[in-house]
């Protein structure tokens, strides 16, 4: 069962190996859109490393050119963040799941020992463009540094845009 936050038919997927320290976060049953100010309990519970990560997923959905519908009603990333991002129809999801095979959407891999892991398990190849980014484009399938401001620096959000929109229909 695919388990997670956010949209569960969002074409926007971020897997990661982690889960917020917060039920019902920690286990949700299926995939559960979060609601206002969800996001800022879990960075409270989580501490400083789940408000990155928040931020960093925002940041990258703001540099989007076709960010989805629900990112385009605010003028700032971090009210996005705040008041969009893995709520209902948000068009994101974080799962805490690994990925699978798919011809739709896009699922970004949060992390190289996740990214490596995850794919292996799941029967995804990969092609390593460098040392921080991987790609399946036949899965759909983008393998990224973790979203932290320190190892997904804004050159590197520019990256992983640019490899989106190759992977984008």
């Amino acid at each position: 069962m695919v388990e997670g936050l956010g949209c569960s038919n969002a074409r926007l997927r971020v897997h990661m190996g982690n889960r917020p320290p917060l039920m019902p976060f920690t286990e949700p049953d299926g995939v559960m859109p979060l609601l206002d100010g969800d996001i800022a309990r879990i960075s409270q519970a989580g501490g400083n490393g789940w408000r990155k990560l928040f931020s960093v997923y925002a940041k990258l959905v703001w540099a989007l050119p076709d960010r989805p519908v629900a990112a385009r009603r605010w003028s700032r990333w971090q009210d996005y963040r705040d008041g969009a991002l893995l709520q209902p129809d948000s068009d994101t999801a974080l799962l805490f799941s690994d990925p699978q095979p798919t011809p739709e959407g896009l699922q970004i891999l949060m992390g190289k020992s996740f990214g490596l892991a995850a794919t292996g398990r799941a029967g995804i190849p990969l092609c390593w463009l460098d040392a921080h980014f991987a790609v399946s484009p036949d899965n759909r399938t983008i393998v990224c540094p973790y979203f932290d401001y320190r190892q997904l620096t804004n050159a590197r959000i520019d990256t992983l845009v640019t490899l989106m929109r190759s992977l984008h229909h």
